[in-house]
């Protein structure tokens, strides 16, 4: 079995996911963890993440990391994931604001979407896959499909309760990463659609397993 589970950036898909995730008592994978590590990446080499040059020397650069046996992995599992480069666990690194400014542009770059899907799609399921595109691209044929969505300024009071930003600051790059965002952020034309900020994290997890089949 395949679950996708799509949506917005701040959504609460992580959550979501990985609450889904333990009641199935199967994996979640987090595309979007890749993608903040491939953003850091860039950061912590003084690369700016625009045009085919800047993409071409990350790829590099990942792909010399696994010719090395050291290259960027997820370590998925239902309580959380974990992006490892070699024996350096890199997590924590990865939610701050200069990774938030960053990701939006490395999820644009086709060839790294093309190393994070390839990443995805070598594990075997039964799992359940969360980012912008799992259902519409990467995994088409996944049996469940969800997106997830709610309005920006209550995607930026979630976010400032995690770190200690402004609410108006964090909801304008909400704003401009949603229109960065968009053709990445599409749902499948098959995907049930669950509005986030109608209910708590327990109401909106019981809304997706009440469309799963009982197991």
């Amino acid at each position: 079995m395949i679950v996708t589970i799509d949506g917005v950036a701040a959504s609460g898909k992580s959550s979501v996911a990985s609450g889904v995730a333990r009641a199935l008592n199967i994996p979640y994978l987090s595309s979007g963890l890749l993608y903040r590590a491939a953003a850091w990446v860039a950061l912590d080499n003084g690369l700016r993440l625009q045009g085919p040059q800047a993409e071409q020397l990350l790829l590099t650069l990942l792909r010399d990391w696994e010719a090395a046996g050291q290259g960027l992995r997820l370590r998925p599992d239902a309580a959380g994931n974990q992006v490892w480069q070699g024996g350096r666990d890199l997590t924590a690194l990865l939610h701050t604001a200069q990774v938030d400014a960053q990701v939006s542009a490395a999820a644009t770059l086709p060839g790294l979407r093309s190393w994070v899907n390839a990443q995805l799609r070598a594990l075997r399921p039964p799992f359940l896959a969360e980012g912008r595109d799992m259902g519409s691209t990467v995994f088409p044929q996944a049996e469940h499909k969800f997106y997830l969505y709610a309005s920006p300024r209550v995607r930026a009071e979630r976010r400032v309760l995690e770190r200690e930003q402004d609410l108006e600051s964090v909801e304008a790059a909400l704003r401009l990463r949603d229109e960065r965002d968009a053709r990445q952020s599409a749902p499948a034309p098959d995907a049930i659609h669950i509005d986030t900020g109608s209910g708590t994290l327990e109401e909106i997890i019981a809304q997706v397993m009440a469309r799963l089949p009982k197991r």
